[in-house]
């Protein structure tokens, strides 16, 4: 892999795996939570929640969500 790019999606051969980080409840960063396929007709990703692996959940629009507000 060549300095930044991203490994093809074996699944599809078509898009590239991007990873996504998060925020833990405490608000401390969490790099590498989940790796996604760019490719939308693929959808295969890897999550990572509470040390367990998630192969291919289900993907839903987040454009309902409402933050949560910060204290």
């Amino acid at each position: 892999m060549e300095n930044g790019s991203f490994p093809k999606c074996l699944k599809c051969n078509v898009g590239d795996l991007v990873p996504l980080s998060d925020f833990g409840s405490q608000g401390a960063a969490i790099h590498y939570k989940a790796w996604v396929c760019t490719n939308p007709d693929c959808g295969f990703n890897l999550k990572i929640r509470n040390g367990d692996l998630y192969v291919n959940e289900p993907i839903i629009s987040g454009a309902s969500h409402t933050p949560r507000s910060r204290s």
